[in-house]
């Protein structure tokens, strides 16, 4: 463990203890939120990311002396351990560095200098390598065995080499030093694949590209390996091949005699045959790693503005999945999002029919004192909202577009059949897309994240760190929010704190053989709710409906006795407390630390008190596109137009302008300065003014700008 501290002590810049106590809590079954929330005496107030850091970086190091065990025991088995190939074992900070002192132990498939081995070509090998010697034919002469299959002293010449090249290969400090040549100045080369000149024009800006790898920027990668991976495109990373063999030779040629021409020549079969394309494959890993990095960050990133977006809150909701032919699957829900009537309306077909639609739609906001209107941005939203919009309302009605990314997936998924058994994938469609616009979080949950539409090329990072990455993002998302416990799914309550599938579904169970529950504290009653789960989730619960007012908050319980004994010392009850801010005032929470409980956790008591259980979450703004334009065929260079923000990449933003066809504003056009993270400048769903630069209505592409002066470039 010391070991591990020093190590993350050294990246970090943390203090060892903040570190330590860290690996102890994650180590107890604590989550990253709880920690963060709760624990901020033991960690000195370190968030989220710093914790997680900690976490991954801890698993990776753990993951290094399990292979480090794995080879010591390899070569011990094999008594070839020394002293000092154990001290550089031990000393090795990479898995890279492990493997490559491994490599001349580890056991061989049948190899070119196997063969030579088994003909009884070593010594020669060994001779030769030792450079001492220039008359090496008759050195070699002896090695000539027809019964062997070593005809003549050529053949004995070529399969010392082979020895000596796989020697070379194996050889710890060149490796390391072509693996740094790689990472200094290896080109990212990129040719068009034989036979496809023809076809995948989507990947034509790479049938000629070269460019140093270490600027290449991660989208760009992630794009040729996988025209590389769909047969379009052909990928090579390489240094210049004369200065890795100048380094090599300085390594291993030792004079200018017959013996050193030989090693020359090994040397050249070594690199191109197996040094470089090893070194080219790790170049490969590590780049595509970095790059799936980037882009799960970026997703990441897309995925928490999305699942925290403004929610309209607890309001009656019509809402509309619209469709041109067969119809607009409409569902009208109640203030908790559930299912009080549906039908199909066809406000796109003849006159007699968009009028009867129109009817009806006034009919059930007046029957079911309809609030709002959610109408999903699919094929047809544009043209539904416009009908909306027509309406006269007895009242203020707001008309909302709602993004339909995964609603699909929802529909069939097993979520929607257990919730939703009786009904069809459309009916199931248009309830998602009425309960986002009420709660986006507690939606967007059900639904793989994978599926909602903000990341770029999902399917060709490593899946199980995209998959860690968004499942971190959820709980964090779902815990910074809040959970109230009697009306929350059961896909919801497996995202907080300590819960977890098992527990969640429990929780459901219980709440409806049992009735709501009536405080916290109730919940203990529930099956496998022990003092541990309770203790990682109660402060993310909430019971609105528990008579003690701090159930409602993020106080979490073990802290209840301290704003009892505030309450008690200023004379008041808890409730008053929480009610009149002239009380607070006087508290003075310097009486209330003790050796556990420091001012950070008293301050955010103090913070909770004057806004219990507040969503972090901003109002909703409602947005209207430009009602005069609603197709590609309407846009012209030089329009400026509302839009919303829908995908952040590392190359830019995209931005729909109802037209069913989203737009990029590329990097260079978001800004009138230098950026270099999209992030800086913009969020999902943020509305944002743009100017129509170029229309391809073929391709169905947009190009678009955010530059003030974006008409005049």
């Amino acid at each position: 463990m010391e070991k591990y501290v020093r190590q993350l002590q050294q990246e970090t810049a943390l203090e060892s203890w903040q570190i330590e106590n860290t690996i102890e809590l994650l180590k107890q079954g604590s989550t990253i939120p709880f920690i963060s929330r709760y624990r901020k005496e033991m960690t000195g107030s370190l968030d989220e990311v710093q914790i997680a850091t900690i976490r991954d970086r801890l698993q990776q190091m753990e993951e290094l002396d399990k292979r480090r065990e794995v080879i010591l025991s390899s070569i011990t088995e094999q008594e070839k351990l020394t002293p000092e190939l154990e001290s550089e074992i031990l000393a090795a900070g990479t898995m890279a560095i492990l493997e490559d002192l491994y490599l001349p132990y580890k056991p061989k498939r049948k190899t070119r200098a196997t063969m030579a081995i088994a003909k009884g070509l070593e010594p020669l090998a060994k001779i030769i390598f030792s450079q001492n010697i220039n008359k090496i034919e008759e050195k070699a002469l002896p090695f000539v065995n027809i019964e062997k299959e070593v005809p003549d002293i050529e053949t004995a010449f070529a399969g010392a080499r082979d020895i000596i090249a796989e020697w070379i290969n194996e050889d710890a400090r060149a490796r390391q030093k072509i693996r740094k040549l790689n990472e200094r100045k290896s080109q990212l080369v990129c040719k068009v694949a034989k036979g496809k000149e023809s076809d995948g024009h989507k990947y034509e800006s790479w049938f000629d590209w070269t460019e140093p790898l270490a600027k290449a920027p991660s989208h760009r990668i992630l794009a040729m390996f996988r025209g590389e991976n769909e047969g379009f495109l052909k990928v090579s990373i390489h240094p210049d091949e004369q200065e890795a063999l100048e380094i090599l030779e300085s390594m291993f040629v030792k004079g200018r005699n017959e013996s050193a021409q030989q090693v020359e020549m090994a040397i050249k079969d070594s690199y191109k045959r197996l040094l470089a394309p090893s070194i080219e494959t790790e170049m490969r890993q590590i780049y595509k790693q970095k790059a799936d990095k980037e882009a799960i960050r970026v997703f990441a990133e897309n995925l928490r503005q999305l699942l925290l977006a403004p929610p309209l809150g607890q309001k009656n909701i019509l809402a509309i999945d619209p469709g041109m032919r067969t119809g607009c699957k409409l569902v009208c829900l109640d203030k908790q999002g559930k299912l009080l009537h549906n039908e199909t309306i066809y406000p796109h077909a003849p006159l007699y029919q968009r009028k009867e639609s129109a009817s009806k739609i006034v009919n059930l906001v007046n029957a079911y004192n309809i609030e709002a209107i959610a109408i999903g941005n699919g094929t047809g939203g544009r043209e539904t909202e416009e009908m909306v919009r027509k309406i006269r309302f007895s009242r203020d009605i707001f008309a909302v577009m709602v993004n339909e990314s995964g609603a699909s997936v929802y529909s069939a998924s097993s979520v929607a059949r257990e919730e939703f058994p009786d009904y069809d994938v459309t009916v199931r469609g248009a309830v998602s897309i009425g309960r986002r616009l009420a709660d986006p979080l507690a939606e967007l949950v059900k639904i793989d994240p994978k599926s909602i539409g903000v990341g770029q090329y999902q399917h060709d990072v490593d899946q199980k760190l995209l998959k860690n990455s968004l499942d971190d993002v959820v709980v964090s998302s779902v815990n910074a929010v809040g959970v109230e416990v009697n009306t929350a799914s059961k896909e919801l309550l497996t995202y907080v704190s300590g819960l977890g599938p098992v527990l969640a579904k429990n929780i459901v169970e219980y709440r409806s053989e049992n009735g709501p529950f009536g405080s916290r504290s109730s919940l203990k009653k529930v099956p496998r709710f022990g003092a541990k789960a309770f203790e990682q989730a109660a402060g993310f619960l909430r019971v609105n409906q528990s008579k003690n007012l701090l159930d409602k908050s993020a106080v979490h319980p073990e802290s209840y006795h301290i704003v009892a004994a505030m309450a008690t010392d200023l004379g008041v009850t808890v409730d008053d407390l929480m009610k009149k801010d002239l009380l607070r005032k006087q508290i003075d929470i310097q009486k209330y630390k003790t050796e556990t409980v420091g001012l950070p956790t008293l301050q955010d008591i103090l913070a909770e008190l004057a806004k219990p259980g507040r969503d972090p979450r901003k109002e909703i703004e409602f947005f209207e596109f430009d009602p005069d334009v609603n197709s590609i065929e309407d846009l012209k260079p030089g329009m400026k137009l509302p839009g919303i923000v829908t995908n952040i990449t590392a190359f830019g933003a995209f931005v729909d302008v109802g037209v069913h066809q989203d737009g990029l504003v590329h990097i260079s056009q978001m800004a009138n300065r230098y950026i270099s993270n999209p992030a800086d400048v913009v969020t999902l769903n943020q509305k944002v003014m743009v100017t129509i630069k170029e229309v391809d209505i073929a391709r169905k592409r947009i190009n678009m700008s955010m530059k003030e002066d974006a008409t005049k470039n």
